[in-house]
């Protein structure tokens, strides 16, 4: 019955009831958008540096890591990434020799840069390069030796493709080397930072410049399923236990805190949007009490006692609740699924973003355990919300509030 009465009320007047339920769906669908569309940029940036940068895991020399000295490489590289290939759960896996050297040009001058020497076909399975080449080609069969530099770094060096460069770098015995390269093709990852102190090379043109032919100072790693990554890195210690292997957390802790944030990010975002509609709830449930302040009153004079009329207050501001929270959950789903599938070009701002690593199109993602804690949110913002003007009802004599007009 109390139910029924309550259901009644919210429609009598329609105009202020609408005004909530829009409230409250406009707070929920908000909510919902401005977490997916951070989480899709926190993605963006976990995806662009696991791709470009880290990979899911790595191998490396135990002293490598501190100086990144060429003289720390891997040995029997090649019975290793055989073994690699075999432990389950990997998708690919590729061999780097790296060293740090500087890059010059007859145009543009020197510039320190971080030389990776690659095998173009495993590479491209692991960070897909090949598929980042935005003019002139990925490797060749050309009998020259052939470099890749990115789209920035071709500006500051005053490069193109087809310019000759020449890298000074050493070898495991310490000694200087140059060798000149041309440029074959210019690559963009979306991160500035990264495409201007990387370039690529061929590990057989490099590796016999270097001292061995098969030398290998890096093995990248990426998992079919991302979150095993930890169980695959531990079949991979277990088979080489001397070599230092590292996961994108480990070897970028930002990642792991960027992901950590996400759920911070939710929590504020859902206590700020909930607060906002706490004092949109008390205002209109507080008018709505003092309007019907003779109606309360005849309520209580003819026998309906305080705790019924402060739960049906409650019950009115619940219901109100009820028919607005799935309104703004259905929308926020649909503009989940709208945006998650075409993305949100944000290509005006794509310098900017490429500085720090984000994806110009962002595709928005949602945890599916938020719609219920949002709901959840929801239904205790409006029991909140509903406490004061419920107080405030059952605070009225009922002489006194039939006396009123």
């Amino acid at each position: 019955m109390l139910f029924k009465i309550a259901w009644r009320n919210i429609w009598r007047s329609r105009t202020r009831s609408l005004v909530v339920i829009g409230a409250i769906a406009i707070g929920v669908w908000a909510v919902i958008f401005l977490i997916s569309f951070s989480s899709g940029m926190v993605t963006s940036y976990i995806n662009n540096a696991i791709e470009n940068e880290i990979s899911h895991i790595q191998i490396h020399h135990p002293d490598f890591i501190e100086d990144e000295e060429v003289k720390y490489f891997i040995e029997n590289p090649e019975n290793l990434i055989s073994d690699i290939q075999m432990v389950d759960g990997v998708k690919a896996a590729t061999l780097r020799s790296i060293s740090n050297g500087m890059l010059s040009t007859s145009k543009g001058g020197g510039r320190g840069i971080r030389i990776k020497a690659i095998d173009p076909i495993s590479e491209a399975l692991v960070t897909h390069l090949d598929e980042k080449i935005k003019e002139g080609k990925y490797f060749g069969e050309s009998r020259s030796k052939s470099i890749l530099i990115s789209t920035s770094l071709s500006e500051k060096m005053k490069a193109k493709v087809r310019s000759k460069l020449v890298l000074t770098f050493q070898d495991v015995n310490g000694n200087i080397t140059a060798l000149g390269f041309r440029v074959a093709g210019l690559f963009q990852t979306g991160n500035n930072a990264y495409d201007l102190n990387t370039v690529f090379v061929k590990r057989e043109d490099l590796n016999p410049n270097l001292g061995d032919e098969k030398l290998t100072h890096e093995v990248a790693i990426v998992v079919n399923v991302p979150q095993n990554v930890e169980i695959v890195q531990s079949d991979i210690k277990d088979l080489y236990p001397n070599l230092l292997t590292e996961n994108y957390k480990e070897l970028s802790p930002e990642i792991e805190l960027f992901q950590s944030q996400i759920k911070l990010s939710a929590l504020i975002f859902t206590v700020i949007v909930m607060l906002g509609l706490i004092f949109g709830i008390i205002n209109t449930m507080l008018m709505a009490v003092l309007e019907r302040i003779r109606e309360f009153g005849m309520l209580m004079a003819i026998g309906m006692n305080k705790v019924r009329v402060f739960w049906m207050v409650v019950l009115e501001t619940v219901l109100l609740g009820m028919v607005a929270a799935p309104i703004g959950l259905a929308i926020g789903w649909f503009s989940v699924v709208y945006f998650s599938t075409r993305g949100i070009d944000l290509s005006n701002y794509s310098r900017g973003m490429r500085e720090i690593g984000f994806s110009p199109i962002i595709y928005p993602n949602i945890e599916s355990d938020f719609y219920w804690w949002l709901t959840l949110a929801v239904a205790v913002t409006a029991i909140l919300g509903s406490l004061y003007p419920a107080f405030k009802a059952i605070k009225l004599r009922p002489v006194e509030a039939l006396r009123k007009l």
